[in-house]
């Protein structure tokens, strides 16, 4: 099956959204407004946390997708301590976000998170789906409470092993230690926060969590750019990466952020066929 073409409008797409948790608010309010059809299936936050395992749980819900019942699958998840990172696409086409991490979804765009990094640096984010994971998870007034994707130590162990294969180990120890810099030093906490996140009194919750961690409280506009794109399928190519079916996901190590791959099954069939 191929990816369905979005300039097509002649009837809504039918679209599986596999997202994580912390678009709840967000992924639903876009979903309220687009004329396509979805079905949304949230995953539990902290799958970055344990990148196998999450990986492994994103797979089995794309494998047991019945061919042919969807145009596409959409993937609500950015790069996140490589949880994409081979990820296959089976019978459907996967539509899959070109970010770094969620945050990139809630900051509209990768050039805005870019932007923000660089300007921003030793910010900690958050959003209406970090503070009430934060919730479920009971959390609230304990030390552990904050995440986020790559600076967990199981996240950091996945990386660095990453990093051991990819660069050496001289290289990999080195950007351990940078890691290790950059999560003791923040200074601000930012709210990305919504119109339709307002009422939630999120600003009060998140100036508390700085005055007790004596950073500097700050405030930025979220937008909802990537994820409107993402649910009305438009799907342009800097934007998103359509995975067809026998691809796999990797990560591209360059603006693209990740880029599709054929699997070595794949491959064999087309070699035979040729």
């Amino acid at each position: 099956m191929s990816a369905p073409d979005p300039g097509d409008r002649k009837k809504p797409l039918y679209l599986k959204v596999i997202a994580c948790e912390v678009a709840f608010r967000e992924v639903c309010h876009i979903a309220a407004q687009t004329q396509n059809v979805l079905d949304l299936d949230f995953l539990t936050q902290g799958h970055h946390d344990t990148p196998a395992s999450g990986r492994l749980e994103i797979q089995e819900k794309i494998d047991g997708t019945p061919a042919g019942k969807y145009d596409a699958l959409v993937l609500g998840y950015g790069l996140c301590s490589n949880i994409l990172n081979g990820l296959t696409a089976k019978d459907t086409p996967l539509v899959v976000p070109r970010a770094h991490d969620c945050i990139t979804f809630f900051l509209g765009s990768k050039e805005r998170y870019q932007e923000r990094f660089e300007g921003n640096p030793g910010t900690y984010y958050y959003t209406s789906g970090w503070l009430e994971c934060i919730r479920r998870r009971n959390l609230e007034g304990s030390s552990k409470n904050m995440f986020l994707p790559v600076h967990s130590q199981a996240g950091i162990r996945s990386a660095y092993e990453e990093w051991v294969a990819k660069f050496g180990e001289e290289e990999a120890k080195y950007l351990l230690e940078v890691m290790g810099d950059w999560t003791s030093t923040y200074t601000h906490g930012t709210l990305i926060d919504f119109d339709f996140t307002k009422p939630l009194a999120l600003r009060e919750r998140v100036k508390q969590i700085c005055s007790d961690r004596g950073w500097q409280y700050t405030e930025v506009e979220g937008r909802l750019d990537l994820f409107r794109h993402l649910l009305n399928g438009d799907w342009a190519e800097d934007e998103f990466l359509v995975v067809k079916p026998g691809e796999r996901i990797v990560p591209s190590f360059d603006d693209r952020i990740i880029k599709a791959e054929r699997t070595q099954k794949a491959e064999l069939s087309h070699e035979k066929a040729q």
